[in-house]
């Protein structure tokens, strides 16, 4: 069975008496009661869930829905009450932030607000979505009402968008919109570490108080455009500032139109620079600006900035920001087509290269700066094959992770190189992140973290620079809802963090002196 909504009935909450929902709930947004089942099937065992649907949807539809969120009770998740279905009319955000105060969500998950086209052939060439445009209305909504409900409660929440194409089995990293954050946990010049997660509600940061903790101070808001969209990469050059990217609904421009925008940490526990616009290679065309992919950036030796985005066209656009700040004009790097996951790299020569997984297979393209001919070069002879959703820059200058497609094991792969290595560890899911130089029984190590079999984070290490020599990895028994992160405190100690169900960070630190990877127990921020 099936709820209605008549929100005539239920005025809208003050902030205090919004009720708190179980923790870690999941809130699902979709437009018909179909669009629920793949978001549904992506989720482990155990995560309590709640459905809102924006329309009835066709025959069958909601039968189709009560059946899988019974096989989800049959295996162990906590479903609230029954489906929400609204009555047309409604006013969308208005009711979803009803529904979200009566809930209490830690995390919502919809689709896409902006779907993806698809090539028309023709006498000119032209793009369109071929998606229902109601899923991208009521992907849109669910964003917008999560953002007002958690500045409205304070309360922190988290949204992932789904692709509504993809293969209903694969797992939210390999089917997100946004790639789920990898790497948010840096250190300062200072020696503090800081985290940075986007909320609803914008860019959440928690700061060490003095070097190597063990204090926290936080989360504090920080000030974010209007309109950021639920994904975010951090990005830490040679001079420890911190650069925040991610795409903004530019309304200002158009309805439709999105932007790539970046600010700068450049201390510890400070406010963050300007956000500026890096704009988008179809300025000039907003109806196409919508459907860019999500921006990845890398810092050269110089100090420049790269990012670089998948175009309409589904080819690769790039755009540099030199050290006094002048943008150059979007180069478009025209070759093999690309999906939207792309990993940029300082590389071994001072430059910066790109590694993109391509669109139709698990193959990868990558491209680099040839300096000898002044221009972009592309590289299909790639030896690796990427599992979606696992494309991650390696910690040492000049390699990628990944997981390979058919084993799901965590790779590394160096431009020139005729084949990956191997870091072992149990198949899992989602990006392996490092950070190097950690001194382990006297050795220098690159201490690895990943979501491993089940979504349990495992911790590994392997020589600096010999990954080949074996990684030996040990679990922790904790999950996160983003890929984990790791990064050496002050003292040169191993720290890794995790975003727990509840939707707080967690953090634990190597123990002094241990014989190998012991931690203490996690500390709630």
């Amino acid at each position: 069975m099936t709820r209605g909504l008549d929100r005539r009935a239920r005025p809208r909450r003050r902030t205090g008496e919004a009720r708190p929902g179980p923790a870690g709930l999941l809130v699902l947004v979709v437009a018909t009661p179909a669009d629920a089942i793949a978001l549904l099937g992506a989720e482990p065992p155990g995560v309590p869930v709640g459905v809102v649907c924006l329309g009835r949807g066709g025959a069958g539809e909601r039968e189709a829905l009560d059946a899988a969120l019974s096989a989800a009770r049959d295996l162990g998740h906590r479903i609230t009450g029954e489906p929400y279905v609204a009555d047309s009319g409604d006013d969308p955000e208005e009711l979803l932030l009803d529904v979200f105060l009566d809930l209490g969500p830690t995390r919502v998950g919809t689709l896409d607000p902006d779907p993806m086209s698809t090539a028309v052939e023709g006498p000119e060439l032209r793009f369109e979505v071929v998606e229902p445009p109601e899923r991208g209305r009521a992907a849109l909504a669910a964003v917008r009402a999560a953002r007002a409900y958690q500045e409205q409660t304070g309360r922190p929440v988290y949204v992932d968008c789904r692709r509504a194409a993809v293969d209903p089995r694969a797992p939210l990293e390999a089917a997100s919109r946004y790639p789920r954050q990898s790497r948010w946990l840096t250190r300062g010049a200072d020696g503090r570490l800081s985290l940075h997660l986007l909320s609803a509600a914008g860019v959440l940061r928690w700061t060490e108080t003095a070097p190597g903790g063990p204090r926290w101070e936080g989360p504090e808001l920080l000030e974010t455009p209007s309109e950021l969209m639920p994904g975010l990469a951090v990005l830490q050059g040679a001079d420890g500032y911190v650069r925040l990217i991610g795409l903004r609904r530019a309304t200002d421009k158009g309805e439709e139109a999105l932007e790539v925008v970046t600010a700068a940490q450049y201390q510890s526990g400070r406010p963050l620079g300007l956000w500026q616009s890096v704009d988008n290679p179809h300025t000039r065309v907003w109806h196409l600006a919508r459907q860019v992919g999500f921006p990845a950036a890398a810092l050269d030796a110089e100090g420049s900035l790269h990012v670089f985005v998948r175009n309409v066209g589904h080819s690769v656009s790039t755009r540099r920001q030199d050290r006094a700040g002048r943008w150059s004009a979007w180069q478009h790097l025209r070759g093999q087509r690309v999906a939207d996951e792309m990993a940029a790299f300082p590389g071994w020569d001072g430059g910066v290269g790109l590694v993109a997984r391509s669109r139709d297979d698990a193959q990868a393209v990558h491209w680099y700066y040839d300096r000898a001919a002044g221009a972009w070069a592309e590289d299909r002879t790639v030896p690796v094959r990427v599992a979606p959703g696992s494309l991650a820059a390696a910690p040492e200058a000049g390699g990628v992770r990944f997981r390979y497609a058919e084993t799901g094991e965590p790779c590394l792969w160096r431009p020139g190189a005729s084949a990956p290595v191997g870091l072992g560890g149990t198949a899992g899911s989602g990006a392996a992140t490092g950070a190097a130089g950690a001194v382990l029984q006297g050795w220098p190590c690159t201490v690895l973290v990943q979501s491993g079999r089940g979504g349990a984070v495992e911790v590994g290490a392997h020589a600096d620079g010999r990954p080949e020599d074996g990684t030996w990895w040990v679990p922790t028994g904790v999950r996160s809802l983003v890929a984990p992160a790791v990064a050496l405190d002050a003292a040169g100690r191993v720290v890794v963090a995790v975003l727990g169900a509840e939707g707080r960070p967690k953090v634990t630190r190597r123990r002094p002196d241990p014989a190998g990877l012991e931690f203490e127990p996690w500390q709630t921020l």
